[in-house]
């Protein structure tokens, strides 16, 4: 599981910035920790263009660089208003108790990339430019050259995709549970998986995944059920999708009503909901991180309560990192505050981020009240609205 990401001269992180998602001190909801210690996920709260989104995407810039073809030298990923040509990323994670510390800068000016590899602090892996060692498998190291290291790609893919780190279980259980993982924005209805999880919503309920949906309707006591069928039925109404019989459609059915009501005519919140739902259900049951921007689109706050709620009780080894502006999740029964950030931009110093157990809030408090008065930052300075006629 993730336990940190650093950032430095990154995208609007022009400062060295951290995350952290160890648990602290606080007590409260112990279902929202992992058995190792680690938080289950985090939000990401602020204004528009604060930075939140970039935390996510430094997250999932590294599933893309290990599994996804992608240029790592692209200028797009440097601060603008920074004085470097370089930008780092760095993460820590916790796998079989291990920790796996893996770090990676790249020098757009010099097209040269550096990175190194340690587990339980002893390196496992470094690399600068062309030339790279590996101690995974030979505890004296074995040496590549530019015929093995590539000059626009991480060296830990090539590695990975060489070797699966065979020889070396943690490393192996490491790429194991991030290929598990699913970026999601629900903005542009964008899905990514980075390993075998079904989430095209067809495909999941093509593979029986629609008893699954409709359990978890009904076991929260949603006042619908969906059917994926070529036809569907109810009151004086018969829907049929295309002219084979092969062909399948997704049908909403009110409960006492019946009547069927196609995907493309549902609500915007209906459609997202079943969306995300394959993706949720698949990392909650097989591990890896959940990945989601601006997931309030469409939701009513109850229903966003429960998403996240549900993640937090019924989640193992998985953790879901999002950005929402929706004060009403920053509460002590839904989140703790060392699973809370606010996100700020502060002009020629670029974003920042504030922890909101830095500031010590009693679980007794009040967070949402505490957050919109201003006491961790993250809000937006606008100009109110003149009462003059």
């Amino acid at each position: 599981m993730l336990t940190k990401i650093t950032m430095k001269n990154f995208k609007s992180f022009k400062n060295t910035v951290t995350v952290d998602l160890m648990k602290t001190n606080y007590s409260i909801l112990p279902q929202n920790v992992a058995d190792n210690g680690v938080l289950k996920g985090c939000i990401f709260v602020g204004a528009n263009a604060s930075g939140k989104s970039t935390i996510v995407l430094g997250i999932k810039l590294l599933l893309d660089f290990l599994f996804s073809e992608r240029n790592l030298n692209s200028g797009i990923f440097v601060c603008m208003f920074g004085d470097s040509p370089c930008y780092s990323l760095s993460y820590e994670f916790l796998i079989d108790g291990k920790n796996i510390e893996y770090s990676f800068e790249v020098d757009t000016r010099k097209n040269m990339i550096s990175e190194k590899l340690f587990v339980a602090h002893k390196l496992m892996m470094e690399r600068m430019g062309l030339s790279a060692k590996s101690y995974i498998a030979e505890p004296d190291g074995i040496n590549y050259d530019e015929s093995d290291v590539g000059k626009d790609s991480l060296f830990l893919r090539t590695l990975y995709f060489n070797t699966k780190f065979a020889s070396n279980n943690v490393l192996k259980a490491w790429m194991d549970f991030l290929k598990k993982s699913i970026y999601i924005n629900m903005f542009d209805k964008t899905i990514i998986p980075y390993g075998k999880a079904e989430v095209s919503v067809a495909r999941y309920l093509d593979r029986g995944g629609c008893q699954s949906i409709n359990d978890f309707f009904d076991e929260y006591n949603f006042e619908q059920n969906i059917e994926y069928d070529h036809s569907s039925s109810g009151g004086r109404v018969c829907l049929i999708v295309g002219n084979d019989d092969s062909e399948k459609g997704i049908f909403f059915k009110r409960k006492g009503i019946d009547v069927p009501i196609p995907f493309g005519e549902e609500s915007l919140g209906n459609q997202n909901l079943l969306r995300i739902l394959p993706s949720f259900l698949s990392v909650i049951e097989d591990g890896g991180m959940l990945l989601i921007d601006e997931f309030s689109s469409g939701f009513h706050n109850d229903l966003e309560n429960l998403l996240v709620r549900y993640f937090m009780e019924k989640a193992d080894r998985a953790q879901m990192l999002f950005v929402s502006h929706s004060t009403n999740l920053l509460s002590n029964s839904i989140l703790r505050p060392d699973q809370e950030y606010s996100v700020e931009f502060r002009r020629e110093d670029g974003s920042s981020v504030k922890r909101f157990s830095s500031e010590q809030p009693r679980s007794a408090q009040n967070i949402e009240k505490m957050y919109v008065s201003g006491v961790f930052g993250g809000l937006p300075d606008y100009r109110e609205v003149s009462d003059e006629a």
